[in-house]
């Protein structure tokens, strides 16, 4: 079976989380769509590049998820979600998915 990257997983989270809860009009159900998928990336992330570079890219992931709040009022909030999840899947790529 084929692996997912967790470059793809932690952009979909982001993505994913934020389709989920502005077409369902729940935003607990976005913030579970964006935990479950961060959990996922983070357990690859530390199976792949080690416990610290885990602990930096989850915190890349959550700063992505509360910086897309106050960029979406700048530039809308479509090009902020795909912004982030963009620069996340790039550090993840970089740090864990690289190497494979």
């Amino acid at each position: 079976m084929a692996r997912v990257p967790s470059s793809v997983i932690a952009a979909s989270g982001l993505v994913g989380g934020y389709g989920v809860a502005r077409w369902t009009k729940q935003r607990p159900l976005g913030g579970a769509v964006l935990a479950v998928a961060g959990a996922a990336a983070a357990q690859q992330w530390r199976q792949r590049a080690g416990g610290k570079a885990a602990g930096a890219l989850s915190a890349a992931y959550l700063a992505a998820f509360a910086g897309s709040h106050p960029l979406a009022k700048k530039v809308g909030a479509w090009p902020s979600v795909l912004g982030v999840a963009g620069a996340v899947a790039l550090a993840s790529w970089a740090v864990a998915d690289r190497r494979d």
